[in-house]
């Protein structure tokens, strides 16, 4: 926890430092209090004037308004703290969750990782703006009464070092059931989140099973497994409340017996002196338990901060596998190498490609197919660092993509995902996305990819045009017209390499034939590599490689591949006629 207030700016700690002076300036009127009473009590008994009763009276009342002003200004510099240490967090998780490689977010989950930028952050906002006052009050307010109170009576001491005593007997018992519960609500939490967010984007998969009902059980399962939790640290938290107020009642009640005996064993110059004591003590004594109370109120907010905390600082402490390297400057060509490349998913026993060896030339087109799982879309994948190589090289341009920056990289490669995803906006904003050499991407080079793309023809369609609305993950446009425009998105920003992986499945023959033949012709300095399922996608690539289970079993063109590689042989024949093959 302790270890999150780093991320307080210098203003904030100044706000800090101003509550601790602003508490213990509270905490003194608070026990100025009890010692005026002591002076009326005195004045009452012993036939003081009316005026100057009063004036212990207003003592105490502008004591009391003082404490409540001073409390009120805390308050407005807690919120501050708290408020603007949760800003920075949230934006610490979420610039460190930017950074991280595929393989890190699949480590954390997605649901998870929302978890902790919400949830968990709020967690430790509220312990920080209802807690940070109790955490610096308490200890203050307890010591100064007790140091107060020590000369009056031993057996008072006693009798209220006995009810502190059993007040944190009981507090530990409750956090070492409670802590781990804590842990396990916050996990349940996730658990939540994810079918929550499984059934809001799987939507129509689940309306078109007719699977609402077992969504609805999954969701109840995790939904009751996350209330047992809560209602068990809700059942084992509400015995303190009671349990406080029975330990104050007989806190006063001893007092008061105790009194009552040291009142009647005293002589009759001193009975007045003791009766005194005893109502002062009885305040502090009352100030005292208030303290731990306020401790206690820490205990049971701290328990859950804590674990949130500690799930904050594992995204934070956990860094990319992927990392910059050194700016490399390369001679701009295009070409994408593969040097004896083997790679397998961290934590795996066994690799997904072995010894895959290949070159790109400029402006050539390579394409990639092979059986679902063959490891064609993972191989692509590292050549944008969604994962390095585990042995071997992947070249770009003659340098190790791992010498290259991210954003270097990124400028040279075009990437079309194999699931087409669409932002929220605008078709314009999306074609616009991102940057490219820190510039970005013009009007002029949008139209002209959104023409190579075929997507020219629908948007023109629309009455807003490159203005018209794109919904959340683009559920409002068809499987081709997403793939189109993820397409065009790739192709404005004018890269060396341009990555298709299967960008052309939701696309009809025709569109596909046009879109490629378009690329050919507009972008013929452009590398392509291209993923797909479709011998009628490739068959004109310059070259031609064939995976099977994650070993290169033939490479070159396709009458090549098909005199002399059964598996690519085998692939085509299922596909088209000896006719269209011909």
């Amino acid at each position: 926890m302790l270890k999150l207030l780093k991320f307080l700016n210098k203003k904030e700690w100044i706000y800090f430092t101003i509550s601790i002076f602003l508490i213990v300036g509270t905490v003194w009127l608070d026990l100025k209090l009890p010692s005026f009473m002591s002076d009326i009590t005195e004045l009452l008994m012993a036939g003081g004037t009316v005026k100057d009763i009063v004036l212990k009276g207003l003592l105490m009342l502008a004591c009391a308004m003082g404490s409540a002003i001073l409390s009120v200004i805390v308050g407005f510099f807690v919120a501050r703290i708290a408020a603007g240490l949760s800003e920075r967090i949230r934006e610490k998780i979420f610039s460190k969750v930017q950074s991280y490689s595929n393989a890190e977010i699949n480590k954390f989950s997605t649901a998870s990782l929302i978890t902790r930028t919400t949830n968990d952050v709020t967690q430790v906002q509220n312990l920080v703006s209802f807690g940070m006052q109790s955490i610096i009050k308490a200890p203050i307010m307890a010591v100064w009464a007790i140091v107060i109170i020590l000369g009056k009576s031993w057996e008072w001491s006693v009798l209220t070092a006995s009810a502190v005593a059993l007040l944190m007997i009981v507090i530990a018992v409750l956090v070492i059931f409670v802590i781990p519960k804590f842990k396990k609500m916050q996990k349940q939490t996730d658990s939540i989140n994810r079918i929550v967010r499984e059934n809001l984007t799987g939507v129509r998969v689940v309306r078109a099973y007719n699977a609402e009902n077992y969504e609805e059980n999954r969701f109840e399962k995790a939904n009751e497994d996350l209330t047992k939790t809560h209602l068990f640290t809700s059942k084992f938290m509400i015995v303190l409340n009671p349990f406080m107020n029975l330990m104050m009642s007989g806190l006063s009640l001893g007092i008061y017996w105790l009194g009552a005996i040291i009142i009647q064993n005293a002589s009759v110059t001193t009975k007045l002196s003791a009766y005194s004591d005893m109502v002062v003590f009885m305040s502090y004594a009352m100030q005292v338990v208030m303290a731990f109370i306020l401790l206690t109120m820490i205990f049971i907010m701290l328990p859950r901060a804590s674990v949130s905390a500690k799930r904050i600082n594992e995204v934070l402490d956990t860094n990319s596998s992927i990392l910059d390297g050194a700016s490399a400057n390369p001679i701009s060509t295009g070409e994408v190498e593969f040097k004896n490349v083997s790679f397998k998913y961290p934590d795996a026993d066994e690799y997904v490609l072995s010894n895959i060896s290949f070159k790109a030339e400029k402006g050539q087109t390579v394409a990639f197919i092979g059986s679902t799982g063959s490891g064609k879309s993972t191989l692509i994948n590292l050549i944008p660092r969604l994962y390095d190589a585990t042995e071997g090289e992947v070249l770009v341009d003659g340098v190790n993509v791992k010498d290259y920056k991210i954003s270097q990289l990124n400028d040279i490669v075009g990437y079309i995902p194999q699931k087409a995803f669409l932002f929220s906006g605008t078709i314009k904003s999306n074609l616009q996305y991102g940057e490219v050499k820190g510039e970005k991407v013009s009007m002029e080079n949008i139209e002209n990819a959104a023409k190579i793309a075929q997507a020219s023809a629908f948007i023109e369609k629309k009455e807003e045009k490159f203005d018209s609305e794109i919904t959340q993950a683009g559920t409002n446009v068809s499987g081709g017209q997403k793939q189109r425009l993820a397409i065009a998105r790739a192709i404005a920003r004018e890269p060396e390499i341009m990555i298709f992986d299967d960008s052309f499945s939701a696309l009809d023959f025709k569109t596909d034939k046009k879109l490629r033949s378009a690329i050919k012709r507009n972008l013929k300095g452009t590398t392509n590599l291209i993923v797909a399922q479709r011998i009628g996608t490739i068959k004109d690539a310059d070259l031609i490689i064939v995976l099977d289970s994650g070993k290169m079993v033939g490479k070159g063109t396709h009458s090549e591949l098909m005199k002399k590689c059964s598996v690519y042989r085998q692939i085509a024949t299922s596909q088209l006629s000896k006719e269209e093959l011909a």
